[in-house]
C-alpha cells in the first residue's frame, strides 16, 4: 500500500520557488560592464557597488517577456537597492523600442542590445533572460523565462 504524503501549500509554494530559481546557484564575477540607454547614459556594473542589478534580456515581440514587464517595474518601483535594466533583443530601431517602452511604463533603463553588449554579460537561450548580481558584482543566479517580482525578492531576502 502506498505512503500518503501531504505538504502544506506554503510549503510546496516554497518548494516550487526553490526549484524555479534552480539556475540562479552559481556565483561569478561579473566583469564590469558598460551600458548605453535610450537615452545615451552609461551605465557601469561598477556604479552599482552596493546595490542588487537585475540584467533583463527582452524583446517587444515576445508574450512572456511583455508578462513579465509590469513584475520588473514594480520590483524596481519598490526597491532602492535593486537596479534593473532592460536590454531589448529587437531588431527594430532605437526609437521603435523607447516608444514601446514608454506605453509599457518602464521607469528602468533599456538598452538596445546585440551580440557585443550580450557578450558582456552571459549567454542566453532564448528570452527572456534575466542575470542577477548582488552588491558585491557578483553574478549570483541568471534564470531563462519570466522572472517575478516576489521570486527575485525571496532569493534577495535568503541572501
Amino acid at each position: 500500500m502506498a505512503t500518503k504524503f501531504a505538504m502544506p501549500l506554503s510549503k510546496v509554494r516554497g518548494a516550487l520557488l526553490a526549484l524555479l530559481l534552480a539556475g540562479f546557484c552559481s556565483t561569478t564575477f561579473a566583469g564590469d560592464f558598460v551600458l548605453k540607454d535610450l537615452q545615451g547614459k552609461t551605465h557601469r556594473l561598477s556604479d552599482y557597488k552596493g546595490k542588487w542589478v537585475l540584467v533583463n534580456f527582452w524583446a517587444t515581440w515576445c508574450p512572456p517577456c511583455l508578462h513579465e514587464i509590469p513584475e520588473l517595474v514594480s520590483l524596481q518601483n519598490a526597491h532602492k537597492d535593486i537596479q534593473v535594466f532592460g536590454l531589448a533583443m529587437d531588431s527594430g530601431t532605437a526609437k521603435v523600442v523607447a516608444a514601446f517602452a514608454k506605453k509599457q511604463g518602464i521607469t528602468y533603463p533599456v538598452v538596445m542590445s546585440d551580440r557585443k553588449v550580450q557578450s558582456q554579460i552571459g549567454e542566453i537561450e532564448g528570452l527572456p533572460t534575466s542575470f542577477l548580481y548582488n552588491p558585491q558584482g557578483e553574478q549570483v543566479s541568471y534564470k531563462t523565462g519570466e522572472v517575478t517580482r516576489e521570486a527575485i525578492e525571496s532569493y534577495m531576502k535568503s541572501k
